[in-house]
């Protein structure tokens, strides 16, 4: 039977070194833009990853804490592999699995899966890591996740123009106002506000759900300069 000092201490590097993890993320990524889905792939994990481990760094958490974020926040998506409904409950089994491979601690696995099967808008977050990934995750709209500029792809995927439309988008951690702020700059000659929100709604309650139930923060949304939320 392991003992607690048999066990590794994985960090990201670690999991970005695995030949099936690297593989599964781009299998994934590319079954999901054969069905018309925005990027999944490297880029999105790796900045989910750098934005949840950002969000506990700015609130004071632990730099093991900030790590395990990380590792939650590059693997969330993996099991898009095998499908994109409850892709994050699948996520969580793979990620599991190859981290107990890895002889990973079952309390840190525990807090990754834990995680990952909570970042999809029917989730619940339940721990500090769970709800920075939310975060992180749902601030991830840009035009570069959109695959396909040609007229006909944007009018029919209404979360394909939605990405074309953000210029830009930041998510800031004042801890001392006890404020997460999601800002974004939307071209609203592509798309309205007013679309933004029928399609993000359930997005931004995650969102304000986490910001307050684990961080005890506000949750903002600031579009063109306006806050909304």
């Amino acid at each position: 039977m392991n003992t607690k000092n048999e066990y590794s201490k994985i960090t990201l590097a670690d999991v970005k070194k695995s030949p099936i993890v690297k593989t599964f993320i781009k299998s994934a990524d590319d079954h999901l833009g054969e069905i018309g889905y925005t990027e999944h792939g490297e880029r999105h994990v790796s900045l989910v990853a750098f934005i949840a481990k950002t969000v506990l760094l700015h609130l004071g958490y632990s730099k093991r804490y900030q790590e395990l974020a990380e590792i939650a926040g590059y693997m969330h998506d993996i099991g898009n592999i095998v499908n994109r409904h409850d892709h994050g409950q699948s996520s969580a089994l793979i990620a599991m699995r190859l981290l107990k491979d890895m002889m990973m601690d079952p309390e840190e696995i525990a807090l990754i899966i834990s995680a990952i099967g909570n970042h999809e808008q029917t989730g619940d977050p339940m721990n500090p890591i769970a709800a920075a990934l939310v975060l992180a995750d749902k601030s991830d709209v840009h035009k570069t996740r959109v695959r396909s500029l040609r007229r006909n792809a944007l009018d029919h995927n209404i979360h394909e123009r939605v990405n074309h439309a953000v210029k830009k988008s930041f998510l800031k951690v004042n801890k001392d106002k006890k404020i997460i702020s999601l800002y974004l700059v939307i071209n609203i000659q592509k798309f309205s506000v007013m679309e933004y929100f029928e399609i993000f709604m359930d997005r931004m309650r995650i969102c304000k759900r986490a910001a307050e139930d684990f961080f005890d923060c506000t949750f903002e949304l600031i579009i063109n300069e306006r806050k909304l939320l």
